[in-house]
């Protein structure tokens, strides 16, 4: 198998094979689906780099990267490598910025999975922050009096959906094991921004436009994001003093600054005095921890393919699809043969239909791992693709287990938002960090400069199935089930690949696709990212609105699918390694690679 070095990318029409040359010729910039908004006092460098994300080009460098979904994010992480700061600490930076800029997607407020290689010692590790249910939460917690399940927005625009926030605790975590820079100076980009004022991006006035009805519900959100009573707009200057607050106590006094004090307390009343009321203590914050855990790896065409297990789906979810998918020569295939999309959409559905009963918090629930990953069970499973059309229903396998319980099926999904972070440094640490409040806007609770997540409507709303109880169900301080996937991709133990995405369930789709893009196809990363979605992880077909996608409808239709042409907003960003790195930026999101 071709090995991605990025002299042999940059030759593509004499170095791939004849398949991948045809994919490079047909993966061209939609109109339709990109951002080409420019944004004022960006360097020559990230104006540069916004010039190849429009042009389709990836963009090259010799000694760090960082890939992330909003210009002003990324130079302030630009900013901490060029001075000699490690990938985790430029993680910092970006996510303090993004909180700021990107405030629907991701923050403070909110979770992240973080996949770290590290250059000195070759291993992987896996950090654990997503969010826990209250300790006074119980299995019923999303049921009404009647035992019925709550309107899903009716729990998520309340301080019922909050959960612990985790992203916080997770960046003084990474500091703390991988850090170099000094932390208070990491802050300083998103303060400056947070006090002078950020123009807010096209995308952003867009979210808040569509959103305003349930901004409009929380006083102090309504302050913010609809001044006068009418949404931001593209263009409008935006500050926001009570962010920098917070960021300064957090860069003086660490991340229990949040915590603890005065910053946890009114994070508390939020969430207890909004409508429909949660549990969340100050207890809750206090002893909040990130978790590591093992990292989730599978083999594909002798690459090693790394995320984060439980309670992420994503790794194994990747894993199943492309453990089923190595077993067929998607390679000789065009990208746009139906044939092609036969096997990887019914795969997703064979894999989902796993994660609905398995996976999920495996502090709080025996999950079959090993059995999942097994390779000889995802070619069993391949088995059901060998048909010629699409298969007329999935169900979960039988993995196996030396555990006699038996879980009913949740197909409860996420919603599409969150982001994704890419880095390397100059010493060839890899970072890939998914980091999400979940649903745009979260629980739409505005408190000291910014929005708190609806994590908890992730977890089932039923208890039981069947007469089985839900793996995913809410229990005290569990952690809901996340379709996050940042992926670290290596060949013969050295990184080739960082990358991930938001999209809520969509996610996993999205990222296996841009793997198979990149290692089956030939694809760059910009390629990859800018490639047309389809996506089926429940049994209709989501075929990415605006794109050659569409003309797969018919074929698709005629194998029995049941399609959906959709708008489908990823935000894949990535770095591939070799002898150069290049870096990918989605064009539906503001976001660029820069690097040097």
């Amino acid at each position: 198998m071709f090995r991605f070095a990025s002299t042999a990318i940059l030759a593509l029409a004499t170095a791939l094979p004849a398949t991948a040359q045809q994919a490079s010729d047909i993966i061209v910039p939609e109109p339709e689906t990109q951002v080409t908004q420019d944004f004022p006092g960006l360097s020559d460098a990230a104006n540069q780099a916004l010039a190849a994300k429009r042009d389709g080009r990836p963009v090259a460098a010799d000694d760090w990267m960082v890939s992330a979904a909003h210009p002003l994010a990324v130079e302030a992480g630009a900013r901490v490598l060029r001075d000699g700061g490690s990938a985790a600490d430029a993680m910092v930076a970006v996510q303090a910025v993004l909180g700021l800029v990107e405030p629907q997607s991701s923050g403070l407020g909110g979770g992240a999975f973080l996949v770290w290689y590290d250059a000195q010692t070759g291993e992987i590790t896996t950090l654990d922050a997503r969010e826990t249910a209250p300790l006074a939460a119980d299995p019923r917690y999303f049921l009404d009096a009647d035992g019925e399940p709550l309107n899903f927005m009716t729990a998520v625009v309340s301080g019922r959906s909050v959960g612990t926030p985790g992203t916080p605790r997770l960046m003084e975590e990474a500091h703390r094991r991988w850090g170099r820079a000094n932390w208070r100076g990491l802050f300083d980009d998103a303060i400056d921004h947070a006090e002078t004022g950020f123009t807010v991006s096209t995308r952003m006035a867009e979210s808040v436009a569509a959103a305003a009805e349930s901004l409009a519900m929380f006083p102090a959100t309504a302050d913010y994001f609809l001044p006068d009573g009418a949404p931001v707009a593209a263009g409008n200057t935006l500050v926001n003093p009570d962010y920098a607050d917070t960021l300064r106590q957090i860069a003086g006094q660490g991340a229990n600054a949040f915590y603890t004090g005065e910053i946890a307390a009114d994070i508390v009343v939020a969430t207890r005095t909004a409508d429909h009321p949660g549990l969340l203590s100050m207890t809750d914050l206090a002893r909040y921890t990130v978790i590591e855990r093992p990292a989730v790896c599978y083999e594909y065409r002798g690459n090693d393919v790394c995320g984060m297990g439980p309670p992420s789906s994503g790794a194994v979810a990747i894993a199943q699809i492309l453990g089923m998918l190595e077993n067929f020569d998607l390679g000789a295939m065009d990208p746009q043969d139906p044939e092609a999309r036969r096997l990887m959409g019914d795969a997703t559905r064979l894999a989902f239909a796993d994660r609905g009963r398995y996976l999920a918090d495996s502090d709080f629930v025996p999950v079959p791992l090993e059995g999942l990953i097994d390779r000889d069970y995802l070619a069993a499973r391949a088995e059901l693709l060998r048909g010629d059309d699409a298969l007329p229903e999935v169900s979960a396998g039988e993995p196996a287990w030396d555990h006699a319980l038996l879980w009913g099926d949740d197909l409860r999904e996420e919603r599409p938002a969150t982001s994704h972070i890419s880095i390397v440094d100059r010493d060839g640490n890899v970072l890939s960090m998914t980091t999400t409040i979940e649903s745009g806007f979260g629980a739409r609770i505005f408190v000291r400069g910014l929005l708190l997540n609806n994590e908890l409507t992730d977890f089932s709303f039923r208890t039981h199935a069947d007469g089985w109880p839900i793996a995913n169900r809410v229990e005290p301080g569990k952690r809901p089930r996340s379709s996050m996937s940042p992926t670290i991709v290596l060949r013969d133990g050295e990184p080739v690949l960082a990358i991930g995405s938001p999209g809520g369930a969509t996610i996993i789709g999205y990222t296996a696709q841009a793997i198979i893009a990149h290692l089956d196809w030939g694809m760059d990363v910009q390629q990859a990212a800018m490639m047309p979605h389809l996506v089926n992880s429940f049994g209709t077909y989501q075929i990415e609105a605006g794109t050659w996608a569409e003309e797969l409808v018919a074929p698709l239709s005629d194998l029995g699918f049941q399609t959906n042409v959709t708008a489908l907003t990823s935000g894949l960003h990535a770095i591939s390694l070799g002898d150069q790195l290049l870096g990918g930026a989605d064009p539906r999101r503001e976001g660029i690679a820069l690097g040097e």
